[in-house]
């Protein structure tokens, strides 16, 4: 008799449990496969809420497990470099949001790769996710879902880009090449930031440099109108972000 209210008690708060949940939303994991120290700073686009408080610590190997609601969209990127105090002020070298630990509402500066999605609901479960280097390039990325799912595809930019990046477009601390400029912000025109007249994929064309970018990082979008090959859809719940993923 003891064992079998055992049970039943037992059953009953896993299913409270399930039943809790269920209303979470999605997960994403994110992971440090790079050698040093970084800090994922996080964005919720405009209405939505920004998880963690925009940002922390995440040191070499470490994993943190985050969830967030359905229909959440935002970015989030990889700063290095980062120094802070107790307050939680400083700076990074790459990807710097006001110099705070905490974004809570700031965009990264920069150069950045940046992880882009829009996620769905129980309704209308269909993700979107992109990795883009249309802010530049900081980090090795990749987005992914765990345990595959119908029409699933990686979002990534694998390699180092600083290590081709042309002179022109470099980003330099301490004679280290931290950071690639897009042509944009390397240019600072509209025919390389897709405004004014180039504001359209007929007039807005990719450069010399987005044709770089693009060989070596096929998965991730290179402009503002790149291939809307790079945009990945998936149903998968869980998500894994890999900042300097294994080739």
């Amino acid at each position: 008799m003891l064992i079998s209210t055992f049970l039943f008690c037992t059953a009953l708060s896993i299913l409270l449990c399930l039943a809790t949940t269920d209303g979470i939303g999605h997960q994403l994991i994110l992971v440090n496969n790079c050698k040093e120290s970084i800090w994922p700073g996080i964005l919720g686009s405009s209405g939505q809420q920004t998880p963690k408080d925009g940002g922390f610590l995440l040191s070499s190997g470490q994993e943190l497990v985050m969830d967030v609601p359905e229909k959440w969209s935002g970015r989030i990127w990889g700063r290095q470099g980062c120094s802070f105090d107790a307050t939680g002020k400083g700076s990074c070298s790459t990807g710097d949001c006001s110099g705070q630990l905490n974004c809570r509402g700031f965009g990264g500066t920069p150069p950045a790769t940046v992880v882009e999605m829009t996620l769905g609901s129980s309704a209308s479960p269909l993700h979107f996710y992109d990795v883009s280097l249309v802010d530049g390039f900081n980090l090795p990325v990749s987005m992914k879902p765990i345990g595959g799912g119908i029409g699933c595809g990686v979002a990534s930019c694998e390699a180092d880009l600083n290590m081709c990046c042309p002179s022109a477009l470099e980003v330099r601390v301490n004679g280290r090449v931290v950071g690639c400029k897009s042509a944009c912000l390397a240019m600072q025109s509209a025919k390389y930031c897709c405004t004014g007249e180039y504001a359209n994929p007929k007039t807005c064309k990719p450069t010399i440099f987005a044709n770089l970018f693009k060989a070596i990082c096929p998965k991730a979008y290179s402009y503002a109108f790149d291939d809307s090959s790079s945009l990945n859809k998936c149903r998968a719940s869980r998500y894994l972000i890999t900042f300097c993923p294994p080739k």
